[in-house]
């Protein structure tokens, strides 16, 4: 049961809890201990800056796949940055390079575009390579980077070995939201497939969707993973996780405007399946909510619903021991990744407040409060 005290916030408001965000990073921290590998944040699913103090006493850098990532990481995490993405912008890449360690490029036209400037920008930057293993373990297909036609990375019948002098790593990225099980599977395609390659290699990045701080994770098979990796072939090894870091960290606290009947009551919220939580609809999936259970589990179903004009912009059927009241609070579950990373405004819907909570001392920060201005400024 929650215990925090919710007359003290405003509604809605993604509530980062402070001190599981650290039971998180510890959890990593002892991975990286374990085995030798290093751990970065991945900013695609957890972006939240003002916590990127805390998460650099434990993290070795970030993973950016966007010029706007990679500024964020370099302004506030100040540790190592390393850029991955399916393809880079000639307009962009001087910019790159001035803040960047590690660019990892989808393809052997996009390294030949771009090593020229890399090796001349007068920095060091190390360069890798995508390569896909054709391996799926995603059931959600658009989440699945080895699904068939996927256009992220490398198959192998279309690797150049003759093009890898220079060649500092290589990168893959299969997962998602799963366990460890998955990579055991996931590195013996990777090295039937490219493990004669790897030894010409000083680093291989596993990528992201390890589930890493899961109750029910494996952490001791992921650590003879990656520790019997670096044995065999002598390289480092670079994960980079962004929802383990937040998983079941954070909430999204939102109050009932209305409540109407058609064929059952809906309660009509401030927050927006659409706009504030879009994986909702989009991976789909059903949010866990504070004292609620299944439809007709409890006393009182209900409808749960956003205020945007979007007739999909439902969160799902739940129901609760009493009858919901307008003004009555909710608290989403594990709301912290992949919701501020991926928020809109639209319909004009305001964004959540941005809230940390310490738990040494019981005290609320307002982080952020988006006004107006900000729904203007995108605009013109």
């Amino acid at each position: 049961m929650l215990k925090y005290d919710l007359s003290r916030v405003s509604t809605p408001c993604y509530m980062i809890d402070m001190g599981l965000l650290e039971g998180n990073l510890k959890v990593l921290a002892d991975v990286q201990a374990r085995t030798g590998c290093k751990i970065l944040l991945a900013l695609k699913g957890f972006a939240a800056w003002s916590t990127f103090e805390l998460c650099g006493r434990y993290l070795h850098g970030a993973a950016a796949s966007s010029l706007h990532e990679a500024k964020l990481a370099a302004e506030y995490f100040r540790k190592e940055v390393h850029l991955c993405a399916p393809a880079y912008r000639d307009d962009e890449m001087g910019e790159y390079l001035r803040i960047i360690d590690h660019v990892v490029f989808n393809s052997f036209a996009q390294l030949r575009r771009f090593r020229g400037a890399v090796e001349s920008g007068g920095r060091p930057v190390e360069i890798g390579l995508r390569v896909n293993p054709r391996h799926s373990e995603v059931k959600t297909k658009i989440y699945d980077p080895c699904a068939p036609g996927s256009r992220l990375g490398i198959p192998i019948e279309q690797f150049e070995p003759d093009a890898l002098d220079g060649i500092d790593g290589l990168h893959f990225h299969t997962l998602c939201e799963l366990n460890s099980d998955s990579l055991e599977r996931t590195l013996a395609a990777v090295e039937r497939q490219f493990g004669r390659f790897i030894p010409r290699m000083k680093w291989v990045n596993f990528g992201g969707g390890h589930h890493i701080t899961r109750p029910d994770y494996d952490v001791d098979l992921l650590c003879r993973l990656v520790s019997g990796f670096i044995d065999r072939y002598r390289v480092g090894v670079y994960l980079e996780p962004g929802e383990a870091i937040a998983l079941n960290t954070g909430f999204l606290v939102a109050s009932v405007l209305d409540i109407v009947h058609n064929e059952l009551d809906i309660a009509l919220l401030d927050t927006s399946a659409s706009a504030h939580m879009p994986d909702v609809l989009e991976m789909p999936y059903r949010p866990r909510i504070e004292g609620a259970g299944e439809p007709g589990k409890l006393a009182h179903t209900y409808r749960l619903a956003g205020p945007t004009c979007l007739a999909g912009d439902v969160i799902g059927d739940y129901s609760f021991n009493r009858p919901l009241k307008v003004g009555d609070k909710l608290i989403f579950h594990d709301m912290a990744h992949y919701t501020m990373v991926k928020n809109t405004m639209f319909n004009g819907i305001n964004l959540p407040d941005i809230v940390l909570y310490d738990p040494k001392s019981g005290g609320f920060k307002l982080q952020r409060r988006f006004t107006y201005e900000d729904f203007k400024s995108r605009l013109s």
